[in-house]
């Protein structure tokens, strides 16, 4: 598989997922999105997310699992704690971090790409927080990092179309409407 912008080929990644934790999303999204996982780890992909059990954190991990992926969950511990939000109980790793902040670090240190799938206030956080961190020095690329922001179904394209002038910034949301290629999903 040719890798990511040109670059060689690309035996595996590991993958950020950011998406909606709740459970309270439209099935529609929730099949994608575990199937976009499956997908992933069939190609010997990992995951890295927010180890989340419900919503599309839970699809995408549920997913990874289904194809014989290894999942790497990342959250801070009074989410276990207090009760704050189900976890993914069949992570390979469990790394439990004291801040979101901390939390978000190492996934974005973690991932080789990124995935954003629907969701809502966090999920436009973490979107535009990966852009501005790693503003592309050319289409696709994140930052010569040779990583990848993929926004599944173009959800947010509209958004950061409208929220950026900066056009090599606009391209480096691609649009989820290949199918997974640009990851050798499809």
């Amino acid at each position: 598989m040719t890798g990511l912008c040109g670059y060689g080929t690309i035996k595996y990644m590991k993958i950020c997922v950011f998406g909606a934790a709740s459970a309270h999303i439209d099935k529609i999204y929730i099949d994608t999105v575990e199937e976009l996982g499956r997908k992933m780890a069939e190609r010997g992909h990992s995951l890295v997310f927010g180890a989340g059990g419900t919503g599309l954190m839970g699809a995408a991990a549920r997913g990874v699992k289904s194809g014989g992926g290894y999942v790497h969950g990342v959250v801070p511990s009074f989410f276990k704690n207090d009760g704050v939000e189900q976890l993914f109980d069949a992570c390979d790793k469990m790394t439990y971090t004291q801040t979101m902040r901390e939390r978000k670090a190492i996934m974005e240190d973690e991932a080789d790409a990124f995935i954003i799938t629907p969701g809502g206030v966090g999920t436009f956080e973490e979107l535009f927080e990966v852009v501005t961190l790693k503003q592309p020095q050319q289409s696709y690329c994140i930052f010569g990092y040779r990583r990848l922001l993929y926004a599944v179904g173009g959800v947010y394209a509209h958004c950061v179309r409208k929220a950026f002038r900066n056009r090599k910034l606009f391209k480096a949301v691609r649009r989820g409407n290949d199918g997974g290629r640009r990851f050798g999903l499809s």
